[in-house]
């Protein structure tokens, strides 16, 4: 069974950073692109950041580029989000997702499969 299962969200102030975790088992971590998307409260579902299964070609949105760093461990069946200088936009459950080999580099990807979530707030 897929499991993706994202841990590290809370409150945090404007302009605080936050690493978020995401540990993936139930399929070949190593050859799966992977990702992260978000859903602010009462918005839809935002595609944030993708990287390829090698960890070494990485996407973002434009909301976030330069702001947000996707990495992964293969090792460890491990996502990352590192986020900096969070803003109160940023406030959104945040969840890891899985991305086909073909398509992840944007919001026209569709995700194979997603977890749970972890809350992110922004807030003084």
């Amino acid at each position: 069974e897929v499991q993706l299962v994202e841990s590290g969200g809370g409150l945090v102030q404007p302009g605080g950073s936050l690493r978020l975790s995401c540990a993936a088992s139930g399929f070949t971590f190593i050859d799966s692109a992977m990702g992260w998307l978000r859903q602010a409260p009462g918005k839809g579902l935002e595609w944030v950041s993708s990287i390829n299964w090698r960890g070494d070609i990485t996407h973002y949105a434009p909301s976030v580029k330069g702001q947000f760093t996707t990495s992964r461990d293969n090792a460890k069946n491990t996502l990352f989000l590192q986020m900096n200088s969070l803003k109160l936009e940023d406030t959104a459950v945040y969840y890891c997702a899985r991305f086909p080999n073909d398509c992840y580099e944007d919001s026209s990807c569709p995700a194979l499969r997603r977890g749970q979530g972890t809350q992110v707030t922004v807030s003084s």
